[in-house]
């Protein structure tokens, strides 16, 4: 097993600057930097599997957006938007010192890669999009917001394991060492002994003020790099609709499904990682 450094950065906010981690695997030298963004309550621990298969031939990061993990909470939740995500990757992206990244996102992460990669002079040379597109439906962001952010308590980590496995059954059919993994990394102890999930509740704040129909149209029509269209066949966040008009406009995503997944496809299972490494591999 490939054992990670553990590293942080300072983001800097309008309440002032805030620490965000980051685990780099693989050769500092490697030619090319893949970085890899998780969704909206989960944390970097996503990519532990890509990384380990991706760190033989690539530099890869995997990193903790604010508020979530093991980064720094913001001191207003306000500043929870992808104005601020922007920044902080940006800043990223700095802090590694290359000119070029491949971008792997799932759900937010995606979404957030979107609009890097839609920017004049974007150091985004491929994109893999995870489970999202450059439109979401208002009925998907609702059922997000009805369970994100809720101050849950547990007792165990037993717990907090079950709790997983039914909000993120859409996953799809994970082995019991999945399950047990994305608790053990997905929780942080409270001073009272108790068990709560490994995120700010407050990031959730802007999500429930704008449900809405979201249109990036415009943006992905910006977009010029390959890209990578993962989607879960069973999905209501990113539509088979939208999936497929992927592919017909802007840069022309190539769209792989996965039957029987829901939002959104895991990338833990060999065929997944089977498949982004291919992808990747296709980008030299």
């Amino acid at each position: 097993m490939i054992t990670p450094s553990e590293k942080h950065f300072l983001g800097l906010s309008r309440s002032g600057y805030h620490r965000i981690r980051y685990f780099e695997w693989g050769d500092p030298r490697a030619a090319a930097t893949v970085v890899c963004v998780h969704g909206l309550t989960r944390n970097a621990h996503d990519f532990d599997r890509l990384a380990e298969r991706l760190a033989p031939h690539y530099r890869v990061i995997a990193v903790d957006i604010v508020g979530r993990g093991g980064s720094a909470w913001l001191r207003d939740p306000a500043d929870y938007s992808y104005a601020q995500y922007q920044m902080d990757m940006a800043a990223l992206i700095a802090r590694l010192d290359v000119d070029a990244v491949h971008w792997i996102g799932t759900s937010m992460g995606g979404f957030l890669g979107m609009l890097l990669a839609g920017q004049p002079g974007t150091p985004i040379r491929s994109l893999a999009v995870n489970d999202v597109g450059p439109f979401i439906p208002k009925a998907a962001l609702q059922r997000i917001a009805d369970y994100v952010g809720l101050d849950n308590r547990f007792s165990s980590l037993e717990a907090v394991e079950r709790h997983l496995r039914k909000v993120h059954a859409p996953f799809g059919p994970l082995t019991d060492r999945d399950w047990y993994e994305m608790a053990r990394n997905g929780h942080r102890r409270l001073p009272d002994g108790s068990y709560a999930l490994a995120y700010d509740p407050a990031i959730v704040n802007n999500v429930k003020k704008n449900v809405a129909d979201v249109d990036l149209w415009p943006v992905w029509e910006c977009i010029t790099c390959p890209v990578l269209t993962l989607r879960g066949a069973e999905s209501d966040l990113l539509t088979a609709d939208t999936a497929r008009e992927m592919t017909l406009r802007g840069p022309g995503a190539r769209l792989v499904e996965f039957p029987g997944i829901g939002h959104a496809p895991a990338l833990m299972s060999g065929d997944q990682l089977d498949l982004v490494e291919d992808w990747l591999r296709q980008q030299a």
